[in-house]
């Protein structure tokens, strides 16, 4: 019976981070779906970028109030779950507090102490960021992709870390050899008061209960982080570094357009003409992106990586002007239908069987796509370095150079350029005719 509480807790152990690995396999599966692509430049600048926007949340205090917030929680979120690492080694070898047996004890309640006043902060912000979202009712967390389950994982995460803060200060509050030593019982020790009456043995038993779902809960909080917004806490570091580093608004060109381009634009070239001798024609692939598995990996990334705060959205132009556009809902829908796609696999002993949808229309509808300006507003505001812009012009390009779908006001602009030399419908040789007006 003496061993019977350590087997059982390695055997919650191991399945709450066996699951856990499960899924993150997974969802580098899924991730690993999207087009290659090389971002293997200039690594001092992405591992700035990754130090200063995602370890640094340099993005985020932009908007001071929610930034402060967040690095709060954030900080104090990973620094208390140090002792996770005490609790492990507690729960394999039976120990209790083994820190207090390889620290002084100076040290040890310095720690715990620090712990207790980083859970009662995270407490006090994590409320508050409840009340801005269910008071206040800040309008980014209501647009209308922001339905039931967005909503209400908001919400979840809030109360998890509610609940996780409490136990840890019930845990050290019952705790009567940690209260005994009066060394880190900061905020703990004003708790005590609670249990006025109640028994040795019953204190014994409500800590002994606080400390099971304490790690139980962080087992639970980690293997819902893959079924939650809240999975950018892994993977905005990844998500920085792969960032784009080129200048905002520059576009990518596609090689084999760019090398047709040229070659019609030289008269000495015959368009004819067969490829040199041991040099292989490529044949382009399929122009722009019309379903996920057509987007790059680093787009995939980015879609898992959204935070669902509305930034992007609430910067959005055309969105304030009441066009149907929300960057934030594109990078929704697109982590959406890359799981439905996964989940596809999954059912088809990891085959794809296509199943009639795609991302272009079934997700995202045309009038979303040409309503974006394409002015970066949602790039520049993300605090994780995500690019809507990015996936809306891969469509857009499948749009017009797979199925010649764009806009009249662009393909008459487009005629222009092709019959003209110019987007306006007038003959060449006219063109300087204002002169002599």
């Amino acid at each position: 019976m003496g061993y019977l509480p350590n087997i059982l807790f390695a055997i919650v152990l191991i399945f709450g981070v066996g699951y856990f690995a499960r899924n993150v396999k997974k969802l580098i599966r899924n991730i690993k779906l999207g087009q290659d692509v090389d971002v293997s430049d200039n690594k001092p600048q992405r591992w700035k970028n990754m130090a200063m926007i995602a370890l640094g949340q340099s993005k985020m205090v932009r908007r001071p109030v929610a930034g402060v917030l967040h690095v709060i929680v954030y900080v104090g979120f990973i620094i208390i779950n140090i002792e996770v690492l005490e609790i492990i080694i507690d729960g394999l070898f039976g120990t209790h507090r083994i820190g207090l047996k390889v620290l002084p004890v100076s040290l040890y309640g310095f720690l715990i102490g620090a712990f207790e006043i980083l859970a009662c902060l995270v407490f006090i912000s994590v409320t508050i960021f409840w009340i801005r979202r269910n008071i206040i009712k800040l309008a980014r967390f209501w647009k209308s992709e922001m339905t039931s389950w967005p909503k209400n994982d908001g919400n979840f995460i809030l109360y998890f870390e509610m609940v996780l803060m409490t136990l840890f200060l019930v845990m050290n509050a019952t705790d009567v050899h940690f209260q005994a030593m009066n060394s880190g019982n900061i905020v703990s020790q004003y708790l005590v008061a609670l249990f006025n009456g109640v028994s040795e043995t019953s204190l014994y038993v409500i800590e002994r209960s606080a400390w099971w779902l304490h790690i139980i809960g962080i087992l639970i909080f980690l293997n819902y982080l893959y079924f939650s917004k809240h999975l950018h806490i892994l993977l905005a570091f990844p998500n920085t570094y792969y960032g784009s580093l080129k200048p905002k608004g520059q576009f990518n060109n596609l090689e084999a357009v760019t090398n047709e381009v040229k070659m019609m634009m030289d008269p000495n070239v015959d368009p004819f003409a067969a490829p040199a001798e041991g040099v292989e024609e490529e044949v382009p692939a399929k122009f722009g992106a019309s379903d996920v598995q057509d987007l790059n990996w680093v787009q995939l990334l980015n879609s898992y990586t959204c935070t669902e705060c509305g930034r992007c959205t609430s910067e959005c132009p055309a969105n304030q002007t009441g066009k149907k556009l929300s960057p934030r809902k594109i990078m929704m829908d697109t982590r959406d239908r890359l799981e439905e796609v996964g989940k596809n696999i999954d059912a088809n002993k990891g085959v794809f069987k296509e199943d009639g949808k795609q991302l272009l229309d079934n997700y995202i509808s045309r009038e979303e796509l040409w309503a974006c300006t394409s002015c970066n507003a949602c790039v520049e505001a993300c605090p994780v370095s995500i690019d809507p812009l990015s996936i809306i012009l891969e469509m857009r390009r499948y749009l017009v150079m797979e199925q010649s779908a764009a806009p009249s006001e662009l393909n008459n602009m487009m005629t222009n350029i092709e019959n003209n030399g110019a987007p306006w419908p007038y003959n060449q040789m006219d063109r300087l005719n204002w002169k002599n007006e």
